[in-house]
């Protein structure tokens, strides 16, 4: 007996646990993450990383110029150190954290997923470039040009701006136009540079020499650059050239025009999503769980409630946890749980009626109480506890009555439905 209550002291030991680990991770992950504006921890860490971003970048801009470099290199180069350091600790949060960002996945496959993901591989490159010239000496110059990857890092400030996040789906949404424009302006570009290499090149063999010439012609044609560093000079060459340039305008405001008709249909759908969703407000109530209650040591996914009654979050130990259904709950645990607020369809009122002395319902049987048969007594507290009323109940004085009523008795106050 002893023995399988060590057992199970021991299983429930390790249950709080790994419950502990498990909360620890998921308030780094909320930290790494984009945080709440509540959040005054993980929003302090976005504003963090968005500054080593951007001081990255300026410092790696400014290490170009000769003047600047000389006089405060060694400064920007300890600047630049703390920001990539940064950039290396932010990757070990994430991968200790992947777990979280794919949660519908194992803990292997979620770390896998991150490591090879386009941001994974920006993180990575974004200061693994800048330690492998230690180990590596003679490839040096070849990993400074990978720092230029840290740029993509920009794509993260792409995470704290819904407007910038339209963008995103915009372009996702449209990617099969866009990719249809992008190959006719190139099957066109290819045809033209073709065309005009075989008008041209015999009339201007060093300009036209080859097919790469033309694309080039083709492309700041299409493109209405016009640099002039090419042109044709037959008339062939250049009746061909407005030909191509008229074409260019059309072709090349395709793509404009696909993303203009995005913006329109994603903030249309934005509007509707606004105006068709129905709100419903919740009423939440706080409860603190004592030693020996039912729910310690159980889980979210064992509270029984009635439908449309849920717990919408934890409170231990001053922080906030979400109602994970594996969540097990602890002494001293505050559990908020919400229901739908209640419509008064009927104009109800919920009122609160303390009998103090001289009341004269003090001393009276409920049934014969002298109230509208549109008012209900639904409970009594006495003495702390609850009594549910039935005809034979004699009220006294000091307790408190809780009515259901349509009409207005004097001496009660209003509960706030």
């Amino acid at each position: 007996m002893k023995v399988t209550e060590d057992k199970n002291r021991r299983k429930k030991s390790n249950i709080v646990k790994a419950e502990r680990r498990r909360g620890v991770l998921l308030r780094l992950f909320r930290i790494v993450e984009v945080g709440y504006t509540e959040d005054l921890v993980s929003r302090t860490y976005d504003i963090l990383g968005v500054a080593a971003i951007l001081v990255n970048l300026l410092v790696s801009i400014l290490l170009t110029f000769d003047g600047i470099s000389v006089r405060y290199g060694g400064l920007l180069e300890a600047v630049e150190t703390v920001t990539v350091i940064f950039f290396a600790a932010d990757y070990v949060l994430r991968l200790i954290t992947s777990r979280f960002l794919y949660p519908e996945a194992s803990k292997e496959r979620a770390l896998f997923r991150y490591v090879f993901s386009f941001t994974g591989v920006v993180d990575l490159l974004s200061f693994l470039p800048y330690f492998l010239p230690i180990f590596f000496p003679e490839g040096a110059i070849a990993f400074r040009m990978f720092r230029i990857i840290r740029i993509f890092r920009l794509f993260r400030i792409n995470a704290y701006y819904d407007s910038l996040n339209v963008i995103t789906s915009v372009i996702v949404s449209k990617k099969q136009q866009l990719l249809s424009s992008v190959f006719i302006i190139l099957v066109l570009m290819l045809g033209s540079s073709l065309c005009m290499y075989s008008i041209e090149h015999s009339v201007q063999p060093d300009v036209f020499e080859n097919a790469f010439s033309g694309m080039w012609w083709a492309v700041s044609t299409l493109l209405t650059v016009g640099y002039g560093d090419i042109y044709p000079v037959t008339a062939a060459g250049r009746a061909f050239g407005i030909a191509i340039a008229f074409l260019g305008v059309g072709m090349v405001a395709i793509p404009t025009g696909i993303i203009s008709a995005g913006f329109v249909e994603q903030y249309q759908k934005i509007s509707e999503m606004s105006e068709e969703a129905e709100e419903s407000d919740l009423q939440f109530i706080r409860v603190m769980l004592a030693p020996g209650d039912f729910y310690v040591g159980r889980t979210v996914r064992q509270m029984r409630f009635p439908r449309g009654i849920e717990v919408g979050a934890v409170e231990r130990n001053g922080r906030l946890l979400l109602p994970d259904p594996a969540l097990v709950l602890m002494e001293n645990d505050i559990v908020l749980i919400g229901a739908e607020s209640f419509t008064d369809r009927w104009n109800v009122n919920l009122l609160r009626l303390e009998l103090r002395n001289l009341h004269p319902w003090i001393g009276e049987y409920v049934r014969d109480l002298d109230i509208s048969r549109q008012s209900l007594i639904v409970a009594i507290r006495r003495d702390g506890k609850k009594l549910v009323p039935d005809g034979d109940t004699r009220l006294q004085s000091g307790d408190v009555l809780f009515l259901y009523s349509r009409k207005k008795i004097t001496d009660t106050t209003k509960i706030p439905l």
